[in-house]
């Protein structure tokens, strides 16, 4: 079970740290990244990979938690994370990722919806 709460952990940090960088890279009028290997790619491309089974990894922590009338919101929230990993999709397959590019998936309904629901079901989850 060790193993599922350190994914749960590193799934969090990926979304968590590349949002942050999101932030910070919108704020700086970038016309476009270095390409493949840009940092911000790599962020997208890390939250990409934490969405992929996030759902997973709190099912089994609730599970082993006892936590009930859990997975009516691990629906919602896996369907928040596709949502939210449509954008991320849409924007890495540009050439060039401008910082307008990346302030408005910031803004994306669907990521801001993802983020609370990662909030909320973190703290469920203590």
């Amino acid at each position: 079970m060790a193993d599922v709460f350190s994914e749960w952990a590193q799934h969090i940090e990926a979304i968590e740290s590349g949002y942050e960088l999101m932030l910070a890279y919108a704020a700086q009028g970038i016309e476009g990244d270095d390409g493949p290997d840009s940092q911000i790619r790599h962020a997208l491309k890390e939250m990409n990979n934490a969405l992929d089974n996030l759902g997973e990894s709190a099912a089994c922590i609730a599970e082993d938690r006892g936590l009930v009338d859990y997975r009516d919101f691990l629906d919602a929230m896996n369907a928040d994370a596709k949502r939210a990993q449509a954008g991320i999709h849409l924007v890495l397959g540009k050439a060039a990722i401008s910082s307008q590019l990346i302030d408005n998936l910031n803004a994306s309904i669907h990521l801001r919806a993802l983020l609370t629901d990662l909030f909320l079901i973190d703290e469920a989850l203590k």
